[in-house]
């Protein structure tokens, strides 16, 4: 059974890993020409996510290139003095099994743990699918597959040529993302130095491995903002704006701008497909779901649905419709608790008011004095709250071939 992946960052490599030990042959296409090293950002992987990662033997790869962020000065807007936060007890309250590492790490690690198995075209892009599973690419020939797969992320385009235009499908939650890549070391040491205030937030910090930073800002707008999602100029004017007279230090992270390291900028939007199949066409991780980037815990669901259909399909035999039903079946109610947590969690971390960037800085220093078992015991009691990643189950699904 031959099976495309469109989309070479996190949950298509660890779909393709998956699929071959499945006995699957697989053929991944990245419209990149290379595995993209664009600066990236931390990304979480929780509980579920570590276990899969341990089952495709590249944990200690993935705990190696761990950040290494263990506490965090917070500054709040018009305060004199900065709160201290111990991360670690942050972490240990959210999940059992934790580790924060960059996207960018993170995609090659995947990538190499199936690489010698998969066939990948970099440098193209799918162009057309036919119901009968006729592919066209931008560069390769036409080909024939019993199964496409979308993973290609919030913008897809697989999901475009199959479901329709994105607008359709999105759900805006009232907040933008940047993140910035700035040289220099800035004595980072395993400290994140965050600026709080009102309907904005922005932070620094330093993967332990790294020798540039990396400046992340997270502001609140009830209105989606006017720019096209490839004018960069427009997006660095539009933060520049909405970090205006926060802080001398913030104001240092903006100088940046000018300079040659990566830059993103987004929407924190979610996804609210019904259905994440067509036909031979399905969808995995932000491509189907995204609850919504930097708030939804989305790293971890795309580890955990690329795992699942996999192995769904290889329950079903090939046969594609049983295989995307009970896929579906098995993520939906994660997908839901994804999204009602990712907009809790993006008015929580960018709170509208000075009380309620008061609060947040309480609780996480209140946290921070807790002692570990006793914050980790309180957050067990809510698991659509802190611990909803955590409490997501893993589906035991036997391989053809050893790992």
């Amino acid at each position: 059974m031959r099976i495309l992946v469109s989309g070479a960052s996190i949950a298509g490599p660890v779909l393709a890993y998956w699929l071959t030990r499945h006995g699957f042959d697989v053929t991944v296409v990245e419209r990149a020409p290379a595995l993209r090293k664009t600066g990236g950002h931390a990304v979480d992987l929780f509980r579920p996510a570590m276990d899969i990662t341990e089952r495709m033997g590249v944990l200690p790869r993935v705990e190696a290139r761990k950040t290494g962020t263990t506490r965090m000065t917070l500054h709040r807007e018009g305060a004199r003095r900065p709160v201290r936060i111990d991360l670690t007890k942050i972490y240990n309250a959210a999940s059992d099994r934790h580790v924060e590492v960059m996207r960018d790490d993170l995609s090659e690690i995947y990538y190499d743990a199936g690489r010698d198995d998969v066939e990948y075209l970099f440098g193209d892009s799918v162009t057309a699918i036919s119901p009968d599973g006729d592919v066209t690419f931008d560069h390769a020939a036409p080909r024939r597959f019993d199964v496409v797969v979308g993973a290609d992320g919030l913008h897809s385009n697989v999901r475009r040529l199959v479901f329709g235009e994105e607008a359709a499908f999105t759900r805006f939650i009232g907040a933008y993302l940047a993140v910035l890549s700035i040289p220099g070391t800035l004595g980072l040491d395993g400290e994140t130095i965050s600026h709080l205030g009102p309907g904005r937030t922005a932070a620094i910090y330093r993967a332990a491995h790294m020798t540039d930073a990396r400046a992340v800002f997270l502001f609140r707008r009830e209105e989606q903002l006017d720019y096209h999602h490839r004018d960069t100029a427009r997006q660095k004017q539009l933060l520049r704006e909405a970090y205006a007279g926060m802080h001398p230090q913030v104001d240092g992270w903006l100088a940046e701008l000018d300079g040659p390291g990566p830059f993103y900028f987004d929407s924190i939007t979610q996804l609210q497909l019904d259905t994440w199949s067509r036909g031979r066409v399905t969808l995995v991780g932000d491509a189907g779901y995204c609850p919504g980037p930097a708030v939804g815990g989305s790293t971890s669901l795309a580890v955990l649905g690329a795992y699942v259909l996999a192995g769904e399909l290889a329950a079903a035999r090939g046969d594609h419709e049983r295989a995307f039903a009970a896929y579906e079946r098995e993520m939906g109610e994660l997908v839901r608790k994804s999204r009602a947590f990712a907009v809790t969690a993006a008015r929580g971390l960018i709170p509208a008011s000075r009380t309620g960037v008061r609060t947040l800085a309480g609780g996480a220093r209140l946290i921070s004095a807790l002692p570990g078992g006793l914050s980790r015991a309180l957050a067990k009691l809510n698991t659509s709250g802190m611990r909803m990643h955590d409490s997501m189950r893993v589906k035991d699904y036997p391989v053809k071939t050893a790992a």
